[in-house]
């Protein structure tokens, strides 16, 4: 049995989940920093992508390029368009920031309680209590 069929696309929302955390975190992190362009991925999206083509790039020698962040790459990254820019160019909401936060979190934790009750269920099943 794969584990990947196990747990279905929550392993891959995690991943997702944690990389959204991070930049979200930075976004918070640099409200009050000049010039700072707010960024961020469409979860949905790129979860969606990530369910279609689960065949991904290997680097297998030191001299392959690397995704930075791991599962997602700088460039599926976008500035956030916010709805009133500070003066000094900073374009970070902090109220739209922490709202998006939570969502994630959210979710997050929807798919870590998802994997918890899976794993509960299979070692149940190979107890063979009930």
């Amino acid at each position: 049995m794969l584990f990947d069929k196990v747990f279905g696309i929550h392993e891959q929302a995690l991943r997702l989940g944690s990389r959204r955390s991070e930049v979200l975190a930075a976004n918070l992190a640099n409200a009050d920093t000049p010039g700072y362009k707010a960024r961020d991925f469409d979860f949905q999206a790129m979860l969606r992508g990530q369910i279609q083509h689960s065949v991904r790039l290997a680097a297998t020698r030191p001299g392959h390029i690397q995704n930075s962040h791991g599962i997602v790459a700088s460039t599926q990254m976008a500035y956030r368009i916010p709805q009133q820019a500070s003066l000094d160019g900073n374009t970070v909401e902090a109220e739209r920031e922490q709202t998006e936060f939570s969502a994630n979190a959210m979710r997050y934790q929807a798919s870590l309680r998802f994997i918890d009750g899976t794993v509960k269920g299979l070692k149940r099943a190979i107890k063979g209590t009930g």
